[in-house]
């Protein structure tokens, strides 16, 4: 499914990113608590994303996204804070967001084509 692999490839990269993120911020800025809350979650994301992919069934597949989709909200969460409290500029801040919020919309809209299509009305 091409959808598996775009989400799959951009959750990959965006983890990518928030490891690095968590290494500026714990070496540069010496934040060491809500960096640990981002890493875990910023990570995890693609983690369940790839769990996903190899699901025994349709109902394990949806609620891996849904984990997924879970972690991808609080690390829009943890970005803002480390925004607002100064941790992250805006610029880096927005970025990262953006990459978030688009995987959220990616994930949203698979959740609701696969309840769509395994809903019996339809």
């Amino acid at each position: 499914m091409k959808s598996e692999n775009q989400i799959k490839e951009k959750s990959y990269a965006f983890a990518v990113r928030i490891v690095n993120v968590y290494k500026h911020l714990i070496n540069t800025k010496r934040e060491f608590v809500i960096s640990k809350q981002l890493l875990r979650c910023g990570t995890s994301i693609g983690a369940n994303i790839h769990e996903a992919i190899r699901a025994y069934s349709r109902a394990d597949f949806a609620a891996k996204l849904s984990i997924s989709l879970k972690e991808a909200s609080e690390t829009e969460y943890w970005i803002m804070l480390l925004q607002d409290t100064e941790f992250l500029t805006p610029k880096q801040a927005e970025s990262l967001l953006d990459d978030v919020r688009e995987l959220i919309k990616l994930l949203i809209s698979i959740i609701k084509t696969l309840r769509q299509n395994t809903d019996p009305k339809n």
